[in-house]
């Protein structure tokens, strides 16, 4: 199965930056972009900087008010949910073009 590629840059975010899929799926939610995690992360060089994963928290838990997620899904998860979405929609919309008009 091909990964959408917005859903590819999340998965490849999480493997460059160690995260767990909790941290991807709070980061989705908080409207975070992949390719500006790097500015985020803490290399170790800037000490004042909080590792990613806990500025990810804090920031989760000041905007939704709690810690994690009620249900954490997983990138290849979601990726799947919206192939079958997609799928049932272009079925539906098949059977629409089959029948004939309504007049």
């Amino acid at each position: 199965m091909k990964i959408d590629a917005k859903l590819q840059e999340w998965s490849d975010a999480r493997k460059r930056y160690n995260l767990p899929h909790a941290h991807v799926q709070m980061a989705r939610e908080l409207g975070m972009v992949p390719k500006s995690l790097g500015s985020l992360a803490n290399h170790g060089q800037e000490r004042w900087k909080a590792p990613l994963p806990e500025f990810i928290e804090s920031q989760y838990q000041r905007r939704f008010g709690r810690e994690r997620p009620e249900f954490v899904q997983s990138i290849e998860d979601r990726a799947k949910q919206v192939a079958a979405k997609k799928a049932v929609k272009s079925a539906k919309k098949a059977i629409r073009r089959a029948s004939p008009a309504h007049s």
